[in-house]
């Protein structure tokens, strides 16, 4: 990883948003369901194959998975993408929604980009260059964790508490919603930015994609948090996740593991 790798992905993030934003609330969006009854719009596609054509130009030989394209990541270098991360949201007009890019070496991602243009946010990150944010253009602010250590003083967020039904086990979350202070469900990539950036202290999901948390990883434990699988594991291709400010992460795994 290189500070041009970071630049390179920040430009990427650059042409996702032009797409992105032309598209959102279009009276003309496409929609169409995917096999697993998920839904993609033609930004979705469009953002994905535009950023594939300047990887294709600029980095050869790196690998590209992607949500819409496919792809796998193996050893070496390989870019990984999630073209709008909330798709449900931006074809409803909600403005939760990002482009999330992720320069992955060897199993473990070094640069993140989340990219939000909706809500005027970028955030990113590289391994040893600290994690950041950006609001409405303006000048880059470094960001940390929060400093809480008690689950019952932590601020928690998940996205559908019905994954937990279905993929792993509500009682579970419950257990861990009663054990802390407040719980939301801001969901997909803003609540690992919330935890990155110490606005809230955890945030877990049941079931997840690689290009879902390929940034975040990055991301967090830049800011000096952690994160995992919910099984404890360091990987954002556990098909689960649990971020945090690192804190209260043990005592949260706990509670998910019983």
């Amino acid at each position: 990883m290189s500070s041009d790798d970071l630049n390179s992905a920040l430009r990427l993030a650059d042409a996702a948003d032009a797409i992105t934003r032309a598209r959102f609330q279009a009276v003309d969006l496409v929609v169409e369901r995917k096999p697993d009854r998920t839904p993609v719009t033609d930004a979705d596609t469009a953002v994905e194959d535009a950023v594939r054509a300047v990887l294709a130009e600029s980095y050869p030989a790196d690998a590209v998975a992607g949500e819409e394209r496919g792809g796998a990541v193996g050893a070496g270098r390989a870019w990984v993408l999630d073209p709008i991360d909330g798709t449900k949201n931006f074809l409803r007009g909600v403005p939760a929604w990002a482009t999330l890019i992720a320069l992955v070496e060897d199993g473990t991602p070094v640069v993140g980009v989340v990219s939000a243009p909706a809500l005027g946010r970028r955030w990113y990150a590289a391994r040893g260059e600290g994690a950041w944010t950006v609001r409405d253009g303006g000048e880059p602010r470094r960001i940390s964790v929060s400093g809480v250590r008690s689950l019952d003083d932590a601020y928690l967020s998940t996205t559908d508490i019905n994954s937990w039904v279905k993929y792993h086990s509500r009682e579970r979350y419950l257990a861990l919603t009663e054990a802390c202070w407040e719980t939301r469900a801001f969901g997909d990539f803003w609540q690992h930015c919330l935890v990155a950036e110490g606005a809230i202290d955890l945030a877990a999901e049941a079931i997840v994609n690689p290009w879902d948390v390929a940034p975040f990883q990055v991301l967090v434990e830049e800011a000096g948090g952690r994160f995992t699988d919910l099984g404890g594991a360091v990987r954002y291709d556990g098909g689960s996740v649990l971020t945090s400010n690192g804190h209260v992460h043990d005592a949260a795994l706990d509670l998910l593991r019983r």
